[in-house]
């Protein structure tokens, strides 16, 4: 199992790295939120620990762009014990929070029940980067941009940013309308298929190479949308 640990103290990765590898871990390192992020895009870790109080991104930055793209469990170690932190970082996407210091047979209890959780509830990364015909959507940054010299941007509203991120990260099944509508606007919302009908067309004039013939985000009448990586070349 490869772990990456993000924090700025030099002690503690030291602490941490020689700890988990003695359990049989792999382990990467970071000492700032953007090695975190590149680390991750590269080696793709299951399971990430990270601080909060880190240079040039701080950890809730980074959960951010760690949630665009990936569903690997996020365990926060930080010396912030205020409930306004750990329900900030707990929002941005972590699984759990350990306040600092913490004893090594917790920290080891809390990786077990988080790797048993990912394991119990399997569910494939996307790629950070991915391709629309002409457009690349950057999932970790949260931009997309048409080719051209130089690349032109393409706005998409937060809630088109929702729906693409929940498709792409089901690249290829079926996500249904009443699972899309339950966890943009919440259950009270599931008939209200007007809703997606309207943002999936709008995603369509902002992605598709062809709007009126999507190739990616496509229709499965009376059942949701696909997201289908190949555009249709498979």
């Amino acid at each position: 199992m490869k772990i990456l640990i993000a924090d700025d103290d030099p002690q503690i990765l030291r602490a941490l790295r020689i700890t988990l590898r003695a359990r049989g871990y792999e382990i990467l390192t970071a000492t700032d939120g953007t090695s975190a992020l590149n680390q991750a895009i590269e080696h793709k870790p299951d399971l990430y620990l990270l601080d909060l109080g880190m240079p040039r991104l701080d950890g809730v930055e980074v959960i951010a762009g760690l949630r665009g793209w990936t569903s690997a469990p996020i365990l926060v170690l930080s010396g912030r014990t205020g409930s306004a932190d750990k329900v900030e970082a707990l929002d941005a996407g972590a699984d759990d929070y350990v306040t600092k210091p913490f004893g090594v047979d917790e920290l080891l209890a809390r990786i077990r029940a988080l790797t048993r959780r990912a394991t119990a509830a399997p569910g494939a990364d996307a790629e950070p980067l991915v391709r629309l015909g002409p457009v690349t959507i950057d999932l970790t940054a949260t931009t997309a941009t048409r080719d051209g010299s130089p690349p032109e941007p393409v706005r998409l509203t937060p809630t088109e940013w929702r729906i693409l991120e929940i498709l792409v990260r089901n690249a290829g099944r079926l996500v249904t309308r009443q699972s899309l509508l339950r966890e943009i606007w919440g259950s009270e919302h599931v008939t209200d298929t007007g809703y997606l009908r309207l943002y999936l067309s709008q995603l369509r004039k902002k992605l598709e190479p062809d709007p009126s013939a999507p190739r990616y985000l496509l229709t499965e009448p009376g059942m949701g949308y696909r997201f289908d990586p190949s555009g249709g070349s498979a």
